[in-house]
């Protein structure tokens, strides 16, 4: 009997734990963006099979925007573009203007003989059209 008691205590106390926990806003608060990248440490050549760490400078905007990581995207066979991501925060009123940059980096694996062609996003010219800072890396 005891037993059931706290059974039926115990599933209530979670019933009001879990009913406590509601979102009152389903919007999101945030959104992602584009960072310009200025500026990339980039090796003269490749060698096939080894994995090289690509270090990188890019401008966040604002005090409300956020570095969450790089997009590298395979745009063809030896073709990459890549884009520095941010999400930048939409439930506030005011973001300190600071422009800022930052640095970060990823690795990249070498699987191809043919020489690679970097694609790094650098902003919009004011077409609203991408552009892209380009660099060639042969491979040995």
């Amino acid at each position: 009997m005891m037993k059931r008691i706290f059974v039926a205590l115990c599933a209530i106390a979670v019933a009001l734990a879990f009913n406590s926990c509601e979102v009152d806003d389903d919007s999101p608060n945030f959104h992602f963006v584009s960072l310009p990248i200025e500026s990339v440490d980039m090796p003269e050549s490749f060698d096939l099979d080894e994995t090289y760490q690509i270090n990188l400078t890019y401008t966040i905007p604002d005090g409300c925007t956020y570095f969450e990581g790089f997009d590298v995207t395979k745009s063809d066979v030896t073709t990459r573009e890549v884009v520095a991501i941010g999400s930048q925060r939409t439930d506030q009123d005011a973001c300190t203007p600071t422009v800022r940059e930052a640095e970060g980096s990823f690795d990249f694996i070498v699987i191809h003989t043919e020489p690679y062609l970097f694609r790094f996003y650098q902003g919009d010219d004011e077409n609203g059209d991408p552009i892209f800072l380009e660099i060639e890396v042969p491979v040995n």
